[in-house]
């Protein structure tokens, strides 16, 4: 590759020796040299280089996501034809894939440096303007990756071209019990890769409600690849937990002198006939709830602040998090039913009970009150996490059965302020060969070319910028999951 750092790589890699086991794997991978891009911008300004390394730090969070290998390794088996086909063309999905495996130690690269330069490449054919990334962070880059991965699928064919019949005879049949035609033949099977959304696809739902005849309007679904969530405002003697600030994400608003059908419904029928009225308006009740969630979630801490000057300020509070997060409360469930009208009053009448009504949170210090027997992510003992890496559920009764539990593969930190500073990943050790479906206990810090073993409560103790988790399925929930579609 010939780059001037290469006697440095080679005295960092004799030092790597000392890791041992698997970090030792790992840190033979991890040098990453973004090719000549690296080399002109560090004559240019005497490095800017150092700016490059934050994409560094992403794609080890990525590859520490196990889903997302799997889902790029199933997305880009189209592609195994067509590369001896046309060798000069590039997919973002095979370079990323190429890069994960290699940190992930899944993939053994042809020289002891790993040059990343060929996704700064391939970024530039998807028209991204790589000379902007100096401005950019390892946040923005999340959203620059996954936008142009579902720009990639989106260009595939939605029907199998005549040209590929024979991709129709490779593919195991599938039953496809929800999909119906008037013909009597079966429907061709679509491949999984040209409807499957990439792990971190996720769905919000935002509704409101009548605050005077609690009428609710149609859900509405937008779909998100992170969930970025401001820090509120810090009390006092009382530690800030990523609990609160995904309370402060989902908390209700009330929206007023906003026009409601159904009142002025109601107040149309106790009038004479032919006698207009106006519309009535009342106060509505905004919420926001998660309506899908992901696979993998990647949580964004926003740690811009503008003081009343106007001027960029970096917020440098600790926000506590878990190994283990709970999600199931921050879930939009579907209504069962419409209540009635009669309904509606028996529960005027009756003590407004706490949690969710009708699928949404009811009034924010109702909500408050009803959650505070779950357990607060982020605000639990460190002692409560098992080593053998297993949620004690048993000490949260509550809590036993949860549904949407993740568990942290990686915490990526920024150090320095708005205008400077560096990047750096906490990630699990890449599982071993003999056992490469397990998750390691074992954490890695690692900045640039530099990784050195860590603690789990160095990793809680961090101030994160980005937290990266991934779905924890219990046995039931597998079962389940090979027996029904997507959500």
């Amino acid at each position: 590759h010939g780059s001037p750092r290469g006697a440095a790589a080679g005295a960092a890699m004799r030092s790597w020796g000392v890791l041992g086991g698997l970090a030792a794997a790992l840190a033979a991978g991890v040098y990453v040299l973004w090719g000549p891009i690296a080399q002109r911008k560090r004559r240019r300004r005497g490095g800017d280089a150092e700016h490059l390394f934050y994409e560094f730090s992403l794609l080890q969070g990525l590859s520490s996501c196990p889903s997302f290998i799997k889902w790029l390794e199933e997305f880009t088996a189209q592609y195994k034809t067509e590369q001896n086909q046309s060798a000069e063309h590039q997919y973002l999905s095979l370079t990323l894939l190429h890069l994960l495996r290699a940190l992930s130690c899944q993939e053994v690269p042809e020289d002891d440096v790993l040059d990343a330069s060929c996704l700064l490449e391939v970024l530039r054919i998807y028209r991204w303007q790589i000379s902007s990334f100096e401005e950019q962070d390892a946040h923005e880059l999340f959203h620059v990756l996954t936008s142009s991965l579902e720009d990639e699928r989106d260009r595939q064919p939605r029907v199998t071209h005549l040209f590929d019949v024979h991709s129709l005879e490779q593919q195991p049949e599938i039953i496809q019990k929800q999909i119906t035609c008037r013909t009597r033949g079966s429907l061709p099977p679509m491949s999984n890769r040209w409807k499957s959304q990439h792990p971190f696809h996720g769905r919000l739902t935002s509704n409101m409600v009548c605050k005077h005849c609690e009428h609710q309007s149609p859900v509405r679904y937008d779909t998100f690849d992170s969930l970025s969530l401001s820090i509120p405002a810090a009390v006092w003697g009382r530690p800030l937990t990523l609990d609160h600030c995904l309370h402060h994400f989902i908390s209700s608003e009330s929206v007023k002198d906003v026009v409601c059908d159904n009142c002025t419904k109601i107040q149309a029928e106790g009038t004479l006939n032919g006698q207009s009225i106006e519309n009535q308006r009342t106060t509505f009740v905004k919420q926001l709830k998660l309506g899908k969630l992901p696979q993998c979630l990647c949580i964004h801490l926003q740690r811009l602040s503008w003081s009343n000057q106007g001027t960029p300020l970096k917020r440098h509070e600790h926000v506590q998090f878990n190994e283990f997060l709970i999600m199931d409360i921050y879930k939009y469930h579907v209504p069962v039913h419409k209540p009635s009208q009669n309904d509606l009053n028996q529960k005027n009448s009756e003590e407004t009970k706490p949690g969710t009504k009708d699928g949404i949170a009811v009034k924010p210090s109702e909500q408050t009150h009803g959650t505070k027997s779950l357990i607060m992510n982020g605000a639990c003992s460190t002692s409560f996490l098992m080593s053998s890496g297993t949620f004690p559920l048993t000490a949260f009764p509550e809590c036993s059965s949860p549904v949407y539990l993740y568990r942290l593969m990686a915490v990526v930190v920024h150090h320095g302020d708005m205008h400077s500073g560096h990047f750096v990943t906490y990630r699990r050790s890449p599982p071993s060969s003999k056992s490469p479906l397990s998750v390691s206990n074992q954490w890695l810090w690692i900045s640039d070319d530099t990784v050195r073993k860590a603690s789990l409560q160095e990793v809680l103790s961090s101030s994160a910028y980005l937290l990266f988790y991934e779905r924890v399925h219990s046995k039931v929930q597998h079962q389940r999951l090979e027996l029904r579609a997507e959500e």
